[in-house]
């Protein structure tokens, strides 16, 4: 039988996305595996089975998003589902001394301007770019669900408190890329506030992948519960919400 409803997860070929992705198709939601790479989503959608297809999605280049919206528009005529997953937190691998390099390198007195863009040409950018390419299609749902990864490290008001674990390592890379990411987001609440479309912002645990070199605390599993939970949420279910596991409501 047919699945009715149709899922993109970009940046679904490893971490959380591919989880997401995973535990999606397990709940009879037929997902679109988005990949900067064609050949790892498409060994990830062989991972994950039947249910999965693998999608090339480059959310910073506008051509690739095209491409993936016309592609999603061919084939389904519409899309259910929009998790805008992708992020980095630096432009090269992160590794072993993730968090002790990034707090020196991060710094607003220090801070590589090329660094700034780049990160932010993906998390902030490239979430408003696949949002614009994806809308029309979202349109055309009965049931129709944005869901932003984000993090609360980019809690303005969370942050703004000197007794926050991550206060000393808010800088204008990640950090400050997040909280944009999330400005973005409310900017889409705001605009769909009167349709049916529901926006969700959501913050995964401080998981081990290799956004942080793996110097995450918690299981890709335990860390995508949050995401995946929001993902499922009926038509009834609330929008404009900023959480993390479980239903617990983050600052803005």
């Amino acid at each position: 039988m047919e699945s009715s409803r149709i899922a993109l997860v970009t940046g679904a070929n490893q971490g959380i996305g591919f989880q997401v992705a995973k535990e999606l198709v397990a709940h009879d939601v037929t997902v679109l595996v988005g990949s900067r790479d064609l050949a790892r989503g498409q060994a990830a959608a062989e991972q994950i089975g039947a249910g999965a297809t693998a999608i090339q999605i480059d959310v910073t280049d506008a051509e690739s998003i095209a491409a993936a919206a016309a592609r999603v528009a061919d084939e389904f005529g519409h899309l259910d589902l929009l998790v805008n997953n992708a992020g980095i937190s630096r432009s090269r691998p992160a590794d072993g001394e993730f968090l002790e390099d990034y707090a020196a390198a991060n710094k607003a007195s220090t801070a590589s301007l090329d660094e700034i863009r780049t990160v932010w040409e993906t998390n902030v950018f490239g979430t408003l770019a696949v949002y614009q390419a994806m809308l029309p299609l979202l349109r055309k749902s009965s049931d129709a669900r944005i869901v932003n990864v984000s993090s609360g490290v980019g809690s303005l008001s969370a942050n703004a408190d000197p007794g926050y674990p991550y206060h000393s390592m808010f800088g204008p890379v990640y950090p400050a890329s997040k909280a944009a990411q999330n400005a973005i987001t409310l900017a889409m609440m705001v605009e769909l506030e009167s349709t049916d479309i529901k926006v969700n912002l959501v913050s995964p645990a401080f998981t081990a992948t290799n956004l942080n070199g793996f110097a995450g605390t918690e299981s890709i599993e335990d860390g995508s519960r949050e995401v995946v939970r929001v993902c499922l949420l009926g038509p009834d279910g609330p929008t404009g919400t900023f959480t993390r596991w479980e239903n617990t409501t983050i600052g803005w």
